[in-house]
Order: structure tokens, then sequence, then C-alpha cells
């Protein structure tokens, strides 16, 4: 029903690419205020299923509903298709946080993160350009709004894309593997951005291979392979006695690749 506690419920997502399937009968279901986080090798499909939960991939079979209302069915799935006044409408609560920052180059950051309410939410320049400084003050740029985005490090142009995403007043925020591209010393900062972000209450969807953020973070963690869930659970228990050996392969090679990052 509409007012769901559950913001995002997804239902047998499959996803092809010709024949390579890469979501194969995905379900999950992210409550209010909840950090739910996605870990798993590369090529697992993480990456695709936010696409998809967000529709900017389109699914095969399957629906997607935020706050109880449909806003994804499946192009084979039967069944009527969903109102496209809500899915405009209940896109614009979806911020979404990439692996490049993607900001527009010749535009201030300032004018980077208040043009989307502008042109979307039709909020007037001063209003925008007010909430968007209060914004950036929260992820620590308030020396950098009338910078271009050329000028900045990694870790503060991923700040400056989280506070973009962030300005657009979103229920629900997906972020897909946005340290990778920094360099060691910068993913400290935008993770403090994200765990800012879970201590004030935000329902969060975050792929990630940080295993201490999801560890100290997230309220469920799944793990995904070959575009299917092998394994869910609140992350003390998923980390520490993981039921399937395929976790535990996982688990494993992630600590032993950490453990010679702290010998070397």
């Amino acid at each position: 029903p509409p007012g769901d506690a559950r913001i995002v419920r997804a239902r047998s997502i499959v996803k092809a690419f010709g024949t390579l399937v890469v979501l194969n009968g995905i379900s999950l279901t992210v409550d209010s205020g909840q950090v739910f986080v996605i870990i798993g090798p590369s090529g697992s499909g993480k990456s695709t299923l936010l696409r998809c939960l967000c529709m900017l991939d389109a699914i095969q079979r399957g629906e997607v509903f935020v706050e109880g209302v449909l806003i994804s069915r499946g192009t084979e799935e039967p069944g009527p298709r969903p109102d496209p006044a809500d899915v405009r409408r209940l896109r614009e609560d979806i911020g979404m946080v990439f692996q490049s920052f993607n900001l527009f180059p010749h535009m201030t950051v300032l004018d980077n993160v208040s043009l989307a309410p502008r042109l979307v939410r039709k909020i007037p320049k001063p209003q925008a350009e007010a909430q968007a400084t209060e914004i950036l003050v929260r992820v620590g740029l308030e020396d950098k709004l009338h910078e271009y985005p050329g000028r900045l490090s990694g870790g503060q142009q991923q700040r400056a894309a989280i506070a973009r995403a962030l300005a657009m007043r979103p229920k629900v925020m997906l972020f897909d593997e946005v340290t990778s591209a920094l360099d060691p010393e910068l993913v400290g900062e935008v993770l403090r951005v994200m765990r800012e972000l879970a201590h004030r209450g935000m329902t969060m969807i975050v792929v990630t291979h940080e295993m201490g953020f999801a560890r100290d973070v997230a309220d469920q963690v799944v793990f995904m392979d070959r575009g299917t869930i092998v394994e869910a659970g609140p992350p003390d228990r998923l980390f520490t006695d993981p039921r399937e050996s395929r976790t535990r392969a996982f688990l494993g090679k992630l600590l032993e690749r950490e453990g010679g990052r702290r010998q070397s």
C-alpha cells in the first residue's frame, strides 16, 4: 500500500543483455532508515541491480515498488504497466551516486548541486543555492562552493556528487562503488560523509568492497554471485558465521588481501 514502511521492494527481478542473464530472480526489501549493503565479486550483478532499482535499466521479469507503488514491471511480465505519473514522481525520490563523478566541468560546485532542484523541482534559484550551500557545508565543501570540478581532488569531487544527489531531498540513496575510483588516502573522507548520512537516518542501498564500512554501518548485508542472492543477514552474523560456502570463500579472499596490504 502507499506509505509502506518498505521504501524499496523488488520481486523476482530478471535482467538480461541478449543471452547473458545478469540478474536471475532477485528479491529484496529495504525498510525506511535502513542501510542495506550489497557485496560480491565483480560481475555478480550488483551495479546492474542498482540501475534496475532506479529505472536506468529496464527489466525483463519481476517488479519494483517504491513506498508500495509500482514503478517498474518487466517487459515480459503480464499485468498493467506502472502509471507514468507515479514513475516520474517517485523517480525524483531516488538519488544515485556512481563510481565516476559526472559533474559538469564548466559549472561551479554550487551550480552543479543547485541545478537539478531548479530544473526538476522548480525551486527558485536563491532558495536552491541556499539549500545547496547547506548541503555542501554538511559534506565539508564549504570552501569550494565557487570552484570548478577540475580544481578538486577525487574525494572532493565525489563528495560534491553526493551533495548533488542529496539536493533533490531523496527518500533513498543508492551508492555504486563510490570509493573504487579514489586513491586510498581519499576513501576515508567519502566514507565519513556516508556514515554521517546513515547516522541521520537516510535510507541507503550501498554496493561496496569496503568491508569495514559494511560491518560498522549496515543493518543488512547481502552477498551476490552470478546474478543471485547467495546469502543475506545482519553484518555481525554474515561476517563472522557465513552459512554458505561461496560466502565463506569470498570473505576469506578479502581477508587475505587485507592482510597482505597491512604486511606490505
